[in-house]
């Protein structure tokens, strides 16, 4: 059993509106690899003007931070936030590089200490009931369901639901445009995150036309 941190659970609960305007603005959160820090900027005007206001970059490559910080410069209106946020050092540099949220594989309790010291909310990952439960004992009812089709799809979540329906999920991992909807359609799901609409070839091209209409393609899903 994991010892309960210093958490300040009222404080971590009035961040969850925050959580909440962010999951609900768009169904669909991109999430985004940055493999060439010019790519950062266009790469997200297109998603942008193709309807995805939310963009989650992740920390997976050197140039993560440095595209948080460009985007958010580039794109205000956006609301951009850092993905594969692991470490409370993640959490520190993400926030000063101007992340609006986090996004995490999973989750330790210093991890969530260390977001509610930066006062930035925090979308962990879960696929249990056991560590969805850990978590809403510390005032944390948005998750990441991750991965999404290996943990076992929309029947394994519709399983965690069953006794858990307060808790609100974005999941991730293998959601594609087949399986997107069924995903969106669970009273639960507030979002959706995946890659699909970042072709890989479209990237390496520039053609940040092809990429903005696989995202309207993909904002127009969450509403279809």
């Amino acid at each position: 059993m994991l010892a309960a941190p210093n958490i300040n659970i009222k404080i971590w609960k009035s961040r969850m509106k925050n959580l909440d305007e962010i999951m609900t603005m768009c169904p669909v959160i991109p999430v985004i690899v940055i493999d060439h820090a010019e790519d950062a900027v266009p790469l997200a005007t297109a998603l942008y003007n193709g309807g995805l206001k939310v963009l989650e970059v992740t920390l997976r490559t050197e140039f993560g931070l440095g595209a948080i910080s460009a985007i958010s410069k580039a794109l205000p209106d956006a609301v951009v936030g850092a993905g594969t946020v692991i470490t409370p050092e993640d959490v520190r540099k993400a926030k000063a590089a101007g992340a609006e949220f986090l996004v995490s594989p999973g989750c330790t309790l210093s991890l969530l200490k260390a977001a509610q010291e930066e006062q930035i909310p925090l979308l962990p990952g879960v696929n249990s009931p056991s560590e969805a439960m850990l978590l809403l004992e510390h005032g944390q009812r948005h998750l990441k369901f991750f991965p999404a089709e290996a943990a076992g799809g929309v029947p394994m979540l519709k399983s965690i639901l069953g006794p858990l329906p307060q808790l609100l999920f974005c999941p991730t991992g293998g959601v594609n445009p087949g399986n997107a909807a069924e995903y969106l359609s669970l009273p639960s799901v507030a979002c959706v995150g995946g890659t699909w609409m970042l072709d890989k070839a479209a990237i390496a091209a520039g053609d940040w036309a092809e990429i903005e209409r696989l995202s309207r393609l993909a904002a127009g899903l969450a509403t279809s």
